[in-house]
């Protein structure tokens, strides 16, 4: 039983394995050219048009260049990894405020 145990305490939590997998998902995309550690425009747009495409279809191909800028908040023309997360944490609140305080209650 005390050898179940050690193995349950290995298991990631499922907030461990998001942030493993935005981890992941950053770092696939940043070793893609230049600087491993952060998305260039490009990287930011294969990204974008990959794994957000939800987002980017239907939408002004300048919507991309006009989040870059503003997320890239020391102006270097690429997105470390705190740059990435704050694109993240904006689509989650945005998410948050749509499905969960917005909809209607029972």
């Amino acid at each position: 039983l005390a050898h179940l145990n050690v193995l349950l305490l290995l298991q990631p939590t499922e907030t461990e394995r998001c942030i493993e997998s935005l981890l992941a998902v950053f770092q696939r995309y940043a070793g893609r050219e230049g600087d491993s550690c952060k998305l260039s425009k490009r990287e930011f747009l294969a990204f974008m048009n990959t794994e957000l495409a939800a987002f980017t279809q239907n939408q002004n191909p300048g919507v991309v260049d006009r989040m870059m800028k503003k997320l890239d908040l020391n102006s270097d023309g690429q997105l470390d990894f705190q740059e990435f997360l704050n694109l993240i944490g904006g689509i989650a609140v945005a998410c948050h405020d749509t499905l969960i305080v917005k909809a209607p209650h029972p």
